[in-house]
């Protein structure tokens, strides 16, 4: 299996499992519905499990554009990689989320509430405060990234076997995701990915859903660039540590 066809796949099963349950708790009718946020965190941490189970020996599983932005900043990933593992990583959460919208297609039909319709896709904001909303997707993405940087193996690089969620082994990983969502995702529903927001919203544009509301252009930058942002800083921060 290729870098990009475990990227590809990795990213599709989180997104297939973690879009999946949203689905599941929001959507009318369903057999989770209305069942609550631990179960959304829970099932997002298991799904990111196996995500990593399936991509590690392969790719590393980044599985996350923020992951591969911040190795490359860090000297463990070679930035000649990074377009290419961002493409496999995109385009896996665009399949995982039209898999998840077949899947669901009759809930979605029989929801009335077109904010319900787009939650299984995108996240959104509790509060609508874009600057807030920004530095809750900084902090919570500078989590993920500064615990990975010390739960990997420091000596491995470029050179050596590919670093991401994998090198942690994949259990360690999803507590991580899991305490982020229960302890930092109340606010916006913490991508902390840009891939797992921008594909999925980009299948919510596209797709024929009886009584679509809008997929929120406006807001779509604020979980791209926040992780960015807090990956670039978690980084920065572990480089300064360990000069």
């Amino acid at each position: 299996m290729t870098e990009f066809v475990a990227e590809f796949i990795g990213t599709a099963l989180i997104i297939l499992l973690g879009n999946g349950v949203v689905a599941n708790v929001v959507l009318k009718g369903t057999k989770g519905h209305d069942s609550g946020w631990m179960v959304i965190t829970t099932a997002w941490a298991l799904a990111v499990f196996v995500g990593v189970v399936v991509a590690a020996p392969y790719s590393g599983a980044h599985l996350n554009p923020a992951v591969t932005i911040a190795l490359a900043l860090a000297q463990k990933f070679a930035w000649i990689k990074v377009p290419y593992y961002i493409l496999a990583q995109l385009c896996g959460a665009v399949v995982g989320s039209f898999l998840v919208w077949i899947m669901y297609k009759d809930h979605f039909d029989a929801t009335e509430d077109p904010g319900l319709k787009a939650a299984p896709f995108a996240t959104s904001p509790a509060i609508r405060n874009l600057k807030s909303n920004l530095l809750s997707e900084i902090l919570g993405t500078f989590v993920l990234i500064f615990v990975i940087f010390y739960f990997t193996n420091a000596e491995m690089g470029i050179d050596k076997t590919p670093v991401g969620l994998g090198s942690l082994g994949a259990l360690p990983v999803a507590f991580l995701v899991w305490v982020i969502g229960l302890g930092l995702g109340g606010t916006t529903g913490y991508a902390i990915n840009p891939a797992r927001d921008l594909g999925p919203r980009i299948v919510h544009a596209l797709v024929p859903m009886k009584g679509k509301g809008s997929s929120d252009w406006a807001y779509s930058w604020v979980p791209i660039v926040g992780p960015v942002i807090g990956a670039s800083l978690a980084a920065l921060l572990y480089l300064a540590l360990n000069i």
